[in-house]
């Protein structure tokens, strides 16, 4: 059966999301905006058949098989529900809820309806983190003893930048750490195959308060208008975490939204027993080998030198980049050619339901270690 998917949410990474499924050719139906005018404005711009006037409206469309959630936190648990208990399959921008009980919930909604959940943790679909998990796993750093990882930008730097995500009853008690952090953490676990087990951790709200425009403001830009409030903050724009992991593996992370002149900073270093290996965002086709006894190197990415793991997820010859939209390409290629199976013993290869909810509990031990000043057991299911 061929897959049609729709969008839900016009914003920058509703775009996103569109470009990526376009490249794959999987055919979109329509858009849902957050209000009728907007969903209009932003189908038209970007060449769409439908504008969706409501969740109802696109839910009773049957030639839909699939949506992508592009949305503010707080409606992702309505919509996914709503959508799998209407035979649709559903990739969700994380945090896939606002907290864990509601996450819970959907890890069991997507088993009884037997529909696919996703979670758009596509950071790990830059070629060279996908060839660092491979090599990795074959042993070529030994034993990982250390994972060092960071997630850094500068866009909510200013008293006078503003988004949905700073208002705790749309984006969650957690802020920093459920938009960034948990890609940074989704990524530490993914690339060695361990679980965070305990966490320590230091949050802070850097800016106390902050100027809301009178107006829309969408994400990464600036507001036009000059009549604000001023609103107080709760949560977080900064937090370190110490991590350990399974298997005497220790680690720590650190996320911001204040470190000027980082855009969108993402960063790992995993070191074992026989080298180590790290990697950055910000210059994505480039990995440096950390070695004790010969000279350290630098892997630039080339499918021809990379092991056969990972070698699918580099589309072009070397010397050709690859970034950011890359990533959601290559996770909704991993998505689509799983619900094309449509067989539910059939392994997922891409981030799904589960994995949100683990990082949703993750949130939780975080939160109350803050809160208390203390280690906490991450609370696994």
């Amino acid at each position: 059966m061929k897959q049609i998917a729709a969008v839900i949410g016009v914003g920058f990474v509703g775009r996103a999301h569109v470009d990526a499924l376009r490249r794959l050719g999987i055919p979109i139906r329509g858009i849902l905006g957050s209000t009728k005018e907007r969903g209009a404005e932003s189908s038209k711009a970007l060449g769409l058949e439908r504008a969706y006037a409501s969740l109802e409206d696109l839910i009773a469309d049957s030639e839909v098989t699939a949506v992508h959630i592009c949305t503010p936190n707080h409606v992702h648990f309505e919509q996914s529900s709503r959508l799998m208990r209407a035979g649709k399959h559903v990739l969700c921008e994380k945090p896939l809820a606002m907290d864990s009980r509601e996450s819970a919930m959907l890890v069991q909604i997507a088993r009884e309806s037997k529909r696919a959940g996703g979670v758009a943790y596509n950071l790990r679909y830059y070629p060279l983190c996908q060839e660092a998990r491979s090599l990795i796993a074959q042993g070529a750093i030994g034993e990982p003893h250390t994972a060092h990882g960071s997630f850094l930008q500068d866009w909510l730097l200013h008293p006078t930048d503003w988004n949905w995500r700073l208002e705790q009853n749309l984006g969650g008690e957690l802020r920093a750490v459920s938009d960034i952090g948990t890609h940074c953490l989704d990524l530490l676990m993914w690339l060695t195959g361990k679980k965070v087990m305990q966490v320590c951790a230091d949050l802070a709200t850097v800016i106390p308060v902050r100027r809301k425009p009178r107006g829309r403001v969408e994400t990464f830009k600036k507001a036009d208008s000059t009549a604000y409030d001023e609103m107080p903050m709760t949560t977080d724009d900064y937090a370190t975490m110490l991590l350990h992991f399974q298997d005497r593996l220790r680690g720590v992370v650190t996320v911001s939204q204040v470190s000027a002149g980082h855009k969108a900073k993402l960063a790992f270093g995993i070191d074992g027993s026989k080298g180590s290996l790290w990697w950055n965002s910000e210059d994505p086709n480039v990995m440096w080998i950390g070695r004790r006894d010969s000279a350290n190197g630098s892997l630039i990415k080339d499918p021809a030198l990379m092991t056969p793991a990972a070698r699918g997820y580099a589309v072009y010859p070397g010397g050709h980049t690859e970034g950011y939209p890359d990533t959601f390409m290559q996770l909704f290629k991993d998505f689509y050619e799983y619900v094309e199976k449509n067989d539910c013993s059939a392994p997922r290869t891409f981030p799904t339901f589960e994995t949100g909810h683990e990082e949703m509990l993750l949130c939780d031990a975080i939160l109350k270690s803050s809160q208390e000043r203390s280690w906490q057991h991450v609370e696994w299911d």
